[in-house]
Order: C-alpha cells, then structure tokens, then sequence
C-alpha cells in the first residue's frame, strides 16, 4: 500500500525558480519512490516544516532588512521562500547559497560564482565561491538572516557547516538569525565514528559522528548551548516543525542535491560516502549515485556500471571506465532494510577486500570523511565490522548525552 500519500511528502514535478521556467529543479525518480513503510516505523500526520509555519516568523520581519540562505528545497507546497515572503511584503535583500548553488545543481566541492536573479534583480551569493563565511560587507545591509535548507543528516552533508559559519557571522555583525527547521529523514540514528578535532574540516568541524540524529534546529542550539562556536551574542531563533518527531518517517519531496536522487540514496549516504575518500566509484555520473559501488579492478563481482559525464557530475570518478561491483539498493525500501537503522561498514569492507592492491585502496580524502585515523587502520587490520563499531560506543554515548539536552522533538 502507498502510505505516503497520508505525509504530505508525495513526488513533486520539476517548477521553476523564481522564474527561471527553463532550468527545472531537482526532483525524485518515480520507480526509486518508496511504496510501504519500513519495518519500525510508522506513517504520521502532515508534517508541517518551519517554513511553513509564516504565522510564527513573518510578524518578526515586518519592517526589517532580510536576507535568506536557501536552495531548491527552501520551498512550501511548491513555492520557494523567496517567493513566499515577498508575496508577503518582506523587504528580502539577498539570497545566499551553499554547495551545490541556488538551483542546487553543481558538482560536489565545485566552486560556485555569485550571481543575480533576473526575475526580482537580487543578488545571490555564494557561500561556496569566494568565501564560506558571510562577510561584514555581505551582512552591511541586513538585520535578519533566515536559514532554511533541507539537510540529510550526516556529519560531511556540508550544509551544517554552512550554518556553523552563518552562526559566526551573524553573531559578530550583531545580526538576529532564523532558522526555518526542516525534519531530518535519518533523525533516528546516531551512529558513527565520532570526529576528532585534528580532522576538522568543512565536510565535519565538530566532535559529532558522522550520522547525529539532529535537525538544523537542534544543532544550532547545541552548537551555541555547548559554546563550541563563539556564539554567546547570537538572536537565535528556532521555528520548529510541527506533527515531527524523531521516529517519524519523513520522505523529501525534493532532492537536496544532484547526486542524492531519491530516499534509497539518502538512506544509504552516510554509509556509501566513505568510498569518496578510495579509489572505488559509488555511482557518480550515473542514474544510481550513492546507491552502488564499483571499480575496475575490483575482483569477484558480475554487476557493472559506466561513469559518465552528466549534470552535477561532469568530471566522475572513474569516468567512462567500466567498473564492477554492487548496486546495493534499487529502492527505498530495500535501502532502508539494510542499512537496519544504523550506519553499515560492510560494502566498504567487502570493496577493501576484493581490490587488489590494499595500498592504494584509501586516498588521503578518507580521514576528512571518518573523521578520525583509527577507521582506516581497523579496516587495515582486518578487524571485524562488530569490532569497529564496538570502538565507537564511548564516544558516541558521550554525545547522546549532549545531544539529548538540545533536542526540539520527542525521541
């Protein structure tokens, strides 16, 4: 039976962009929808996001110089949030955009020109170009930002270093910042090797595991509650989501970027993004991204796939080679059984040990990822999955305890 139909989560058709008609967003493959709910969870009533919510946020704008950081899934029922507050009378400034741009169709770590939207004349600029963090000029001319991106829940999903550096930023320019929360779909799982601070980065500049079970909402307030940011100053302001909680079964009605197509992709991303960091392809510049592996020397496989140059993969790894492997999941509901609520070692693993030459299997892109040395050395070693993630558990158990003090939603 399809249960989705009852979220509010059904397959949105590509619209356009504050009137760009001709460049389509992102937007989910009909034959990857899931059809039934996974095993452990349970449909719920109409998740209402933040954004959504304009009776909570549109009276603390009134009069005030505002800027946004969005992309294509800054929306509510079909209408970006630009869109939405001007046909509101809110005098919106600027737009700011993360990896991937405004459209949201970039390549992975490409940079990202600021721009100008000709339909209203403002200025987009990009916090993946010139600078990551927004800059006293940038701010001169605001007095609220509003964050609203859809993130997918893992440590190296840049987004939450976005909003780490807008934090910042709007705290030293004394600017108030509202944040339009959005559900996590793996806000259900902390699981992970947790970071450690000589491994940061922007794909992970805090002590959390890879995957932390938070929205960008309860982040945010950990992020200042723990003073892990300079942050003390900070007007922040959480517009929680309404009929979520962290057991509820959310499907994106847009994909968050070009390379998560569909549920199965994000369910298993926070396990199959690790091969970013080897010489194995996981599917970019294919129909499959992050839902199949591969490599042409990879031994004892059948299945094949070619990466090609495509929209928001025009140089892939491994591009134009023939590479054999796995195709872990062709839907939601078999990604989301097997992944089994928690993180999976096990096709890293198995890549590992079918390639050939183990030297130079991890590239140096690896430990930025796992945040942490000591993945790559067990893996080396040979230690078990169970092993691993027996190493994790103090760790993670230190962070489940200061998490659960910024948590917006019911467990």
């Amino acid at each position: 039976m399809n249960v989705f139909s009852s979220i509010s989560i059904g397959l949105l058709t590509a619209i356009s962009l504050i009137g760009h008609a001709q460049t389509p967003r992102y937007t989910y493959e009909r034959d990857a929808a899931a059809t039934e709910v996974p095993k452990g969870r349970k449909p719920a009533p109409e998740v209402v996001v933040g954004a959504a919510r304009t009776e909570a946020y549109l009276p603390l704008l009134k009069g005030k110089r505002v800027a946004v950081l969005i992309n294509q899934t800054s929306e509510i029922n079909g209408k970006l949030l630009p869109d939405l507050l001007l046909d509101n009378k809110v005098k919106l400034v600027k737009i700011f955009s993360p990896e991937h741009g405004f459209r949201g169709n970039a390549d992975a770590g490409a940079h990202v020109k600021n721009d100008k939207d000709p339909q209203t004349g403002l200025p987009v600029i990009s916090l993946y170009g010139n600078n990551k963090k927004p800059t006293a000029e940038q701010l001169s001319n605001v007095d609220v930002v509003i964050y609203d991106l859809q993130d997918v829940g893992a440590r190296f999903y840049t987004y939450i270093s976005s909003l780490e550096y807008l934090m910042e930023a709007c705290t030293e320019q004394k600017k108030q910042l509202i944040i339009l929360d959005r559900p996590n779909p793996l806000g259900h799982i902390v699981d992970g090797p947790v970071l450690k601070k000589e491994n940061r980065s922007f794909v992970g500049m805090q002590a959390v595991p890879v995957v932390y079970g938070m929205t960008a909402g309860e982040y945010a307030q950990m992020l200042k509650g723990e003073k892990w940011i300079k942050a003390a100053g900070l007007d922040l302001k959480v517009i929680p989501c309404d009929n979520y909680n962290h057991q509820t079964l959310y499907r994106l009605p847009v994909a968050p970027s070009p390379n998560l197509k569909n549920m199965a992709a994000i369910y298993l991303y926070p396990s199959l993004c690790f091969f970013e960091g080897t010489v194995v392809s996981l599917g970019r510049g294919t129909d499959k991204p992050f839902q199949q592996y591969g490599h042409p020397q990879l031994k004892g496989f059948t299945y094949s796939f070619t990466p090609a140059s495509i929209t928001g993969a025009t140089n892939p790894p491994l591009k134009d080679k023939k590479c054999y492997g796995e195709l872990v999941a062709s839907d939601a509901n078999t990604a989301y059984r097997m992944t089994e609520n928690k993180l999976q070692l096990k096709w890293l693993i198995k890549a590992y040990q079918a390639f050939p030459d183990k030297n130079a299997f991890f590239n140096n892109f690896f430990i930025k990822l796992a945040g942490t040395n000591t993945l790559q050395e067990q893996i080396k070693k040979g230690m078990s999955e169970e092993q691993i993630r027996a190493s994790w558990q103090p760790e993670l158990e230190q962070f489940k305890a200061i998490r659960s003090k910024y948590l917006l939603y019911e467990e």
